[in-house]
């Protein structure tokens, strides 16, 4: 085994980790005030449950023993024969156990994503239960599929170094179909929702950049010359991404906003993932560019056409960045970069390109077609969706008896909040509202 590749991995899978904590600032910023809380809850709760899952059963169906090219068998449960031996398969030069650690942080981030599909309208016991049932049948088989050894999209040779398919595909499509399902917020198209707190959103981005290193570069599960072009590769897509954003809403709009920015800065980190690790920094700058254009369309032009309620953009953002992230493997991946790779279709290879497509269109129709039918069993079973009652007082006062902005709550609203929340039962009968 080697030291330093150690070191690098376990830096690794604490800046993948901190990437979640990115998400819920980046997600709870950009919500209504009254929804902040819920919002960072869900995303934060995502790493409690998905921790245990991961030990429990997850790293076993994920990557533990082929079965059928279909699924990891049940032999690694509990982390059973998940040592300080290396798995040849996976990483020759750290144990395994340091492997699953580091792959359990993309199991973490993950369907916390999807909190973007569906923000400001679900129970919170309801997303929970979710979130295990997605993790479990949805991430771990895709896992296996293209990552896994024996995992058939793998066995194919599928490019995907960090994730396109896996996390950002899954996640995108998985909060669309969410957003389809649930329906639209109840006050969607009637008042103006905007991001209630822009310094939040830029946190976010900051801490999402920060351990997006450790999420491409550290994909390369050691610390040699591969891990430094996927870390160049990812700063300069991002870079690009975000000016190009910046430029096509200066175009349509007149202003270019930071948060405008911020969204594109992360659809350059989720367009770049898959292709970290195959791409020249040249084509980096081009992959970048290019996602900035297109989420920035997907996330504001095409969500109005077809008028789903895609909250904070899950879906224009991570379901059309790893699309195209995916695709653009194909097209700009070269065996000069990764001689582990394939060369793409610009270096004289359909044959990359075909499989790349193959493995989008499985990526999506699984997630959304399984997406859908885990909704429609939670929500036969224990309901989705809060009332209408709940959700015009705002979440984090419904569900969780907390406000993240106490001083903007006066006591004539306060009234209003606990009178609405008496009558559904939501609170105990008490003379006064707690307002800090």
């Amino acid at each position: 085994m080697n030291s330093g590749d150690m070191a690098w991995i376990l830096a690794s899978s604490a800046l993948v980790l901190v990437m979640t904590p990115g998400v819920a600032f980046f997600y709870g910023g950009m919500v209504r005030n009254k929804n902040v809380i819920t919002t960072m809850f869900q995303v934060f709760a995502v790493i409690l449950v998905v921790s245990v899952q991961w030990v429990v059963v997850g790293y076993s169906l994920a990557f533990g023993p082929d079965f059928h090219s279909i699924i990891g068998d049940l032999s690694w449960a509990f982390f059973n024969h998940v040592g300080a031996a290396p798995d040849s398969n996976y990483a020759p030069t750290i144990p395994n156990q340091l492997y699953a650690i580091f792959q359990m942080m993309f199991a973490i981030i993950t369907p916390a994503l999807i909190v973007g599909g569906l923000a400001e309208r679900v129970k919170f016991s309801s997303f929970l239960v979710f979130i295990v049932l997605w993790s479990t049948v949805i991430y771990d088989p895709l896992a296996h599929w293209v990552w896994g050894t024996g995992g058939w999209l793998h066995s194919l040779g599928i490019l995907d170094f960090a994730g396109g398919t896996v996390v950002h595909i899954s996640s995108g499509v998985a909060g669309l179909a969410a957003a389809i399902y649930l329906g639209r917020r109840s006050d969607h198209g009637k008042v103006e929702m905007k991001a209630h707190n822009v310094p939040f959103v830029l946190l976010g981005v900051a801490l999402l950049w920060f351990g997006w290193f450790g999420f491409n570069a550290g994909s390369a599960v050691a610390a040699n010359a591969l891990s430094v072009s996927a870390f160049l590769t990812t700063n300069t897509a991002t870079a690009a991404s975000a000016l190009a954003w910046m430029a096509v809403e200066r175009w349509r709009t007149g202003h270019a906003t930071l948060l405008g920015a911020c969204a594109g800065a992360v659809a350059g980190l989720v367009a770049i993932t898959p292709a970290a690790g195959f791409v020249n920094v040249g084509g980096s700058l081009l992959l970048g560019a290019a996602g900035g254009v297109i989420c920035y369309f997907a996330s504001t032009v095409m969500k109005g056409i077809f008028g789903y309620d895609d909250a904070l953009d899950a879906f224009g953002g991570h379901g059309i960045g790893g699309t195209w992230g995916a695709l653009a493997t194909g097209l700009f991946a070269t065996i000069s970069v990764n001689s582990g790779g394939a060369n793409g279709l610009f270096y004289g290879n359909l044959h990359t390109f075909w499989i790349q497509l193959l493995g989008v269109g499985v990526s999506w129709v699984f997630s959304f077609a399984g997406t859908m039918i885990l909704l429609k069993i939670v929500d036969v079973v224990m309901g989705l969706r809060v009332s209408p009652e709940e959700e015009r007082i705002g979440l984090d006062l419904a569900l969780h008896n907390e406000n993240a902005y106490p001083e903007n709550l006066t006591l004539d609203t306060a009234q209003s909040v606990l009178s609405s929340l008496r009558q559904s039962d939501k609170l105990p009968i008490t003379d006064k509202m707690p307002l800090g």
